[in-house]
């Protein structure tokens, strides 16, 4: 837990997957003890290789970089539970991500004001934390895409 700016306490959207750090926010998930495969969400059960019959898993903090593997927009609006924020409902971008190091695609949301007409295959984002809505005293924060220009 963190406190913005605005005094409000900083909560995320999904406690457990990513970090709230603003200087270095990260998606947590996790490597399988035994192969030393990735998931995200972190996996607690099993391990996600066919060939690795292993269920001990250490947490680990996944590359903040990544590269645009596919995206799209999101035109129409999503069914409950996702929260329309801002009436009527703005359509906004999402991407697809691999994180070279841990072969992971990652799906999240484009930051605010980026749309699939600025983005392409292979563009490098950056993994940046963003308010998805106020709430009483509470900033719920999620994460977002920021392409970098590389």
């Amino acid at each position: 837990m963190s406190v913005a700016a605005t005094g409000k306490v900083r909560v995320a959207a999904k406690e457990s997957w990513y970090s709230l750090d603003p200087a270095n926010p990260h998606l947590i998930g996790s490597k399988c003890k035994s192969c030393s495969t990735y998931a995200f969400p972190a996996e607690t059960v099993y391990c996600k290789n066919p060939a690795c019959d292993s269920t001990e898993f250490e947490q680990v903090p996944l590359s903040r970089w990544g590269k645009i593997w596919s995206y799209t927009n999101a035109c129409y609006q999503p069914p409950a539970p996702y929260v329309v924020l801002k009436e009527p409902y703005q359509p906004f971008a999402l991407a697809a991500v691999e994180l070279p190091e841990e072969k992971l695609i990652v799906l999240g949301q484009l930051v605010d004001g980026v749309g699939v007409a600025d983005v392409k295959i292979g563009d490098e984002v950056e993994l940046v934390l963003g308010t998805q809505m106020v709430d009483g005293d509470k900033e719920v924060v999620v994460w977002r895409w920021l392409p970098t220009g590389k």
